[in-house]
């Protein structure tokens, strides 16, 4: 039972509860605490959990793995373009009806997909055999990987020094390669040796340093086939399930400090923000998912086989449960002060998609008409 808890991010949530519960109480010891804790969660202990995503996309679109094939990969990465330029078109034009362009900038915070929280709330209201879910994980490890790619190029940490992040990552690259190159076994060697080196170039770089070992993970020898998406194997001894058998109970731990030094908001800073990143979320998501894929079938692709209109309009509605990485995105998009406030908020207020999931999922019976 404790393990399931871990595994289905209840410290997570545990330390998100803490962390309102405290910041509501005792702002000013909380703000103290989550300052303190800021740099060494978010810019050191976020690198494994983003390295772990890093593990899902490299072994789905290696040869055999799932997104490998483009007839397979093209259907969930259009899904997942289409669930990220819904909400995040959303979320521009409610900003800007509502004159207020200082929000622009977190126009990402809504393209987010919590995988752990969407699956785990799929597989309840869908069933654990449902073939809504593989497509779901295809379409969060496509946003997972253009989620990274926008937290890059959009969302620097400091001033970009191109040419010092080039020369450095080129180093870290090339020393994973050859450890490669060398059947390297172990996988602390790429992480303390060529991934120290990548977190140098992204930190000094300007970029943001908890991406650090997503360039490095794809050097990491894997398994000649992929065990499956976001399936654990224990019997697997390759450096990269080496790593996430390694890596994945500390990376729970890091998540409850995260959610303990991201998510303390005081209630009173609801604000136009918050409103604005859950109803793009809330609608955005689900709008852009189902006309992505409709445009896809309208254009030669085919629908995941047994999966209704119905039911791909509940996970779209479930992939709005943006929730770690869209309270990732709020800090990366916004300084401290209101705006962060109330877009943390909205982030939180994310997993409110869950119960809207599952009133979509009652009224599924009014199927929505299929497309010929």
């Amino acid at each position: 039972m404790l393990r399931r808890f871990v595994d289905n991010s209840g410290l997570l949530v545990t330390g998100a509860a803490a962390a309102l519960v405290w910041a509501n109480l005792a702002y000013e010891s909380y703000e103290r605490v989550a300052h303190a804790l800021h740099f060494l969660v978010n810019d050191i202990g976020m690198v494994f959990f983003f390295a772990l995503a890093a593990k899902e996309v490299a072994e789905a679109t290696a040869p055999g793995g799932a997104l490998h094939s483009p007839r397979r990969a093209l259907m969930p990465l259009l899904a997942a373009v289409g669930g990220m330029v819904g909400p995040a078109g959303l979320y521009v034009a409610l900003a800007l009806a509502a004159g207020l362009p200082e929000l622009l900038r977190g126009w990402a915070i809504p393209c987010a997909t919590d995988i752990a929280f969407s699956y785990l709330v799929a597989r309840i209201i869908l069933g654990p055999t449902h073939p809504g879910i593989p497509f779901l994980l295809l379409l969060a490890i496509a946003d997972d990987a253009l989620g990274l790619l926008i937290l890059a190029v959009f969302y620097p940490t400091g001033t970009i020094r191109p040419l010092e992040f080039g020369v450095l990552l080129a180093a870290a690259m090339g020393a994973a390669y050859w450890l490669k190159r060398r059947r390297t076994r172990s996988f602390w060697p790429y992480v303390a040796g060529a991934g120290l080196v990548s977190w140098v170039a992204f930190f000094r770089g300007g970029l943001h340093p908890a991406l650090a070992l997503v360039p490095i993970i794809p050097f990491l020898p894997h398994a000649k086939r992929d065990p499956g998406l976001f399936v654990e194997a224990p019997h697997l001894h390759d450096p990269l399930n080496e790593f996430e058998h390694w890596w994945k109970l500390p990376v729970q731990v890091i998540l409850f400090f995260f959610g303990l030094a991201n998510a303390g908001v005081a209630v009173t800073s609801v604000g136009p923000g918050t409103w604005i990143v859950l109803a793009a979320i809330l609608i955005g998501k689900p709008i852009g998912i189902v006309i992505s894929t409709a445009l896809g079938v309208w254009g030669g692709l085919h629908k995941p086989t047994g999966v209704s209109w119905g039911d791909l309009t509940v996970v779209g509605v479930v992939a709005g449960i943006g929730f770690t990485v869209a309270l990732f995105f709020a800090t990366a998009a916004f300084p401290p002060g209101d705006l962060l406030d109330q877009t943390k908020m909205g982030a939180l207020l994310s997993f409110s998609a869950s119960g809207l999931a599952f009133v979509v999922s009652a009224l599924r019976s009014a199927r929505l008409p299929r497309l010929r």
